[in-house]
């Protein structure tokens, strides 16, 4: 069976048809500048070079119409025709409180995933659009929704709840969500293979690190709680969002700076994080060379960064009632070991003791804990497209 994976965002569009019978990429690519101008396909066909075509992508309707052109086109396509394609899985931001699984789409459902555009107002719409446009082009095909907040939903409510009015809650949906998901979900799945393949009584720690990162506690295989909340500026420290902070300094800035509510969010969101705190970039690798020029305000920024997830673990392990394993990954976890080095020496008295040339290997999964260390140290790459086919997969049948 052949699965398209469609990745929308407020102006990309990204993609992969995979070969479910062994897992294998047929093709993937990138459409960049929807709506904008310069708009362009860069695909890459399995085995071959990256093509680029550039021509004007008014919407994501177009861009799907010219990937689905490229992905049957005689001399770049994988595909004789649209028929090979099984079904098509869809990345979506939010499923709010209605959806706690991947789902087939229907006129009803499309319905519901619509009440939660006000949760996502930037990722929402466009990931919609997505699926609205695989319908029109192929009839009849399924389309399934792989929400990012799914595999956060089996968290309690003494996790999810915020102390405000609890008429909020009732009225707005204010509550904790979580993100990233999918990521969790695929690198749980592997670590508990790697612990022995039975999730029950499992506790793991899962690590989402990249320009926007995340944590999550699994227990038994289940979310029991995770660092975003409502929205995925919640958490620590990040490339460009400040994470955590006392609620209490957004009107105090707003009105020492006389802002709009938009202007704050913008800063909070895009001005903060790494990028906030150096003055110099959201890219940890340039942070990374100023701390080694000597740049003391890049230190104190990745000084923050490691001390902050190593206290969001402190905190899970708690919640967990101990911990089997800690998982890294995303580009940050998977290809930085000074990162892991540093965090995981904050855990010492967890009895976690980590193999320094295990440690320096970069995107290969291993557990690079020593042979007597009582946590082990989980390198598992991220698939976050395949973990979206294999879910269409499984509910396409």
């Amino acid at each position: 069976m052949k699965i398209l994976v469609i990745n929308c965002g407020s102006s990309s569009l990204k993609y992969q048809l995979y070969n479910m019978d062994d897992n294998t990429v047929l093709a993937k690519g990138l459409v960049e500048r929807i709506g904008i101008e310069g708009s362009n396909l860069q695909h890459t066909p399995a085995g071959k070079d990256k093509v680029v075509f550039e021509q004007p992508l008014p919407d994501h309707g177009a861009a799907i119409k010219l990937v689905m052109d490229k992905l049957t086109d005689s001399e770049v396509g994988v595909i004789s025709s649209l028929d090979e394609i099984d079904g098509i899985g869809h990345r979506v931001l939010h499923g709010g409180k209605y959806f706690s699984d991947s789902m087939l789409v229907t006129p009803e459902k499309m319905e519901i995933m619509k009440k939660c555009i006000p949760l996502g107002p930037l990722h929402m719409p466009p990931n919609l659009m997505g699926i609205e446009a695989c319908e029109k082009l192929m009839p009849g095909k399924p389309n399934v929704a792989v929400f990012d907040t799914a595999f956060h939903a089996t968290m309690p409510p003494k996790a999810y709840m915020y102390a405000l009015p609890y008429e909020y809650y009732e009225k707005h949906d204010i509550r904790r969500y979580g993100f990233h998901g999918t990521s969790h979900k695929f690198v749980t799945k592997r670590a508990i293979e790697m612990l022995g393949g039975k999730a029950e009584g499992t506790k793991i720690i899962t690590c989402h690190l990249g320009n926007g990162s995340s944590i999550a506690a699994v227990k038994d295989g289940k979310v029991i709680d995770t660092s975003m909340g409502l929205t995925p500026l919640a958490g620590f420290e990040m490339g460009t969002r400040c994470g955590d902070i006392d609620p209490a300094i957004v009107p105090f800035i707003m009105k020492a700076e006389n802002l709009t509510p938009d202007e704050i969010d913008n800063i909070m969101n895009k001005k903060s994080g790494i990028l906030g705190v150096t003055g110099r970039s959201s890219d940890f690798r340039d942070v990374e060379q100023g701390a080694n020029e000597g740049d003391e305000r890049c230190k104190l920024a990745l000084d923050m960064f490691r001390y902050q997830i190593a206290k969001y673990i402190g905190s899970y392990v708690v919640a967990l009632g101990g911990v089997d394993a800690i998982v890294f990954t995303a580009g940050i976890g998977e290809n930085n070991s000074g990162h892991r080095a540093a965090i995981c020496e904050y855990l010492g008295f967890l009895g976690l003791k980590i193999d320094p040339e295990k440690n320096a290997q970069r995107g290969k999964e291993l557990d690079f804990a020593t042979a007597d260390s009582k946590v082990r140290a989980l390198l598992i790459p991220t698939n976050e497209e395949l973990m979206i086919a294999q879910d269409t997969l499984e509910i396409i049948g």
